[in-house]
């Protein structure tokens, strides 16, 4: 006699059929006539899932996949990630009329861009996937090192230099770790004239399955564009997507390094 348990076995199956089509999103129809469920089983199992985040729904795809409560779990291919990451992206820049682009840290110490997307045309400020940003680019560095212990960004740049790009960077170490403070409390950085005296810049940490950050997500203009008056609410947008980000790509948001209390939480008041 079979011992299989029927609901567990096309919970199985959904889940492999989702897998399969990693990161897009299958619709419930495609789900119920390919694996030959019952309309209202599949759903059933769905919603069961989705509790325990191991499927999610994409309301604005209108279709399921994988959840972050699994991907925490098994991890996530750097192709599908950079995929998620284009999709998100790809929405702020249009939300916000400007160029968005997602980093990786690399083997020297300095920043790899893997995603773009930019909206715009005419004069811009352009980046494309490939191009690299120096170690101390200040919205990028202070998104990557900010919740991390301070004292191990000290050992960084025991061997890294902090550069000062122009008159308003900021490269002195209590001056950091007062930026790096301000970055966490509200959850992005910002760079208003600091790496280009024609530039202004917002990004915000993607973190990875032990919360440690891992890519970047930011926005880059013109600072005649973006400056002190108008660069909190795109800031806050970049914040949200990049945990957006976070969880759909599996991974934890961190305890705030400081006082022990966790990062959505400290950023919500």
């Amino acid at each position: 006699m079979s011992n299989d348990v029927p609901a567990v076995g096309a919970a199985i199956r959904i889940m492999e059929r989702l897998a399969a089509d990693l990161p897009r999103p299958v619709s419930p129809t495609v789900l119920v006539n390919e694996l030959q469920l019952n309309r209202s089983t599949c759903y059933n199992i769905l919603a069961t899932l989705q509790r325990t985040g191991w499927v999610t729904k994409l309301e604005a795809r209108g279709g399921w996949t994988l959840g972050p409560g699994l991907l925490s779990l098994t991890g996530l291919s750097e192709d599908s990630a950079v995929i998620m990451i284009q999709e998100e992206i790809d929405g702020l820049a249009r939300q916000i009329d400007q160029l968005v682009f997602a980093v990786k840290q690399d083997g020297s110490g300095g920043y790899t861009v893997v995603a773009v997307a930019d909206p715009r045309r005419g004069v811009r400020v352009t980046v494309g996937v490939g191009d690299r940003f120096p170690f101390s680019a200040p919205a990028i560095m202070q998104a990557m090192y900010a919740h991390r212990p301070f004292e191990e960004f000290r050992t960084v740049i025991r061997t890294r230099i902090v550069e000062r790009f122009t008159e308003h960077t900021v490269t002195d170490v209590d001056g950091l770790a007062q930026t790096f403070a301000d970055v966490r409390a509200h959850g992005y950085s910002t760079s208003i004239r600091q790496f280009d005296l024609a530039q202004s810049a917002a990004a915000a940490p993607i973190f990875d399955r032990s919360g440690r950050a891992h890519l970047v997500l930011g926005v880059l203009t013109f600072s005649s564009e973006l400056d002190a008056d108008n660069i909190a609410p795109v800031g806050r947008l970049v914040h949200a997507t990049a945990d957006r980000l976070t969880e759909r790509t599996g991974g934890t948001l961190p305890v705030d390094v400081d006082g022990g209390v966790p990062v959505a939480d400290a950023t919500a008041t």
